[in-house]
């Protein structure tokens, strides 16, 4: 068996209604590109028919490697076993509900060249596929989020990512940390920057997120990655020996 050379990860949890779209967007925008790739979704212990539409397609589509959950974990726990069970050099994580447009992934990845982590922004597209609320509520959570955390992130609510795989290597992911991956690979010595994307409206199903989660559910865990670079390990070898 050979070693793709993407992995394409994506959480899933009630998404059955896109599942098929969703697959037939991701072969429309990477085939052309001659890219060996495989597509990784990890269910999330859904309640529709998400795990039989992926066991439907899986008997049909060699590229498409499924895993699914015992129990409810959640976004983080589903995008972290996606990335474990992944083979591929590099690694894109997006949405399920098609809101993150696969045609995007082409541009992403010509900029992995001069960089080993690239994140979507979605600040010129928001209006396009969201309501003013998710809007006004991302860009309150954003501004947070820099400012507590020191960093310049733009749009810190995209998970739509690629990334080399050893970027995550030693990470050590928690609930929640798929909000602040950007941030933690920063920390691992890596270099991130941000490519504007696309944004869809929900192709079907009912969306997952609120005001609530998206301006404070996460702030416990913003203090964390706070105090995580605030202890970070900083030093230089001035010199070593050939026996050391």
């Amino acid at each position: 068996m050979t070693t793709p050379e993407l992995s394409v990860v994506i959480p899933c949890h009630n998404e059955a209604e896109n599942l098929r779209p969703l697959l037939a967007a991701i072969h429309a925008a990477v085939d052309p590109a001659g890219v060996d790739y495989e597509v990784v979704i990890t269910d999330d212990c859904s309640t529709d028919d998400s795990w039989s539409v992926l066991q439907e397609i899986a008997a049909s589509d060699p590229r498409l490697r499924a895993q699914r959950f015992k129990f409810n974990c959640g976004e983080s726990a589903a995008s972290w076993a996606g990335m474990q069970a992944a083979r591929g050099r590099y690694i894109a994580t997006l949405d399920a509900d098609l809101q993150n447009d696969p045609k995007d992934l082409p541009a992403m990845m010509k900029a992995l060249p001069e960089f080993d982590c690239v994140c979507g922004t979605r600040v010129e597209s928001r209006g396009e596929g969201d309501s003013w609320v998710r809007i006004a509520s991302s860009r309150i959570a954003n501004w947070v989020r820099n400012k507590i955390s020191g960093e310049n992130i733009s749009d810190a609510g995209c998970t739509y990512r690629v990334f080399k795989r050893e970027c995550i290597s030693r990470i050590k992911f928690f609930n929640g940390a798929h909000r602040f991956l950007p941030t933690l690979i920063k920390l691992e010595g890596f270099s991130v920057t941000e490519v504007p994307v696309s944004n869809n409206p929900r192709h079907a199903g009912k969306s997952h997120y609120g005001v609530w989660n998206r301006l404070f559910k996460s702030f416990r865990d913003l203090l964390a990655v706070r105090w995580m670079k605030s202890r970070r390990l900083r030093y230089e070898i001035a010199d070593s020996l050939n026996r050391l």
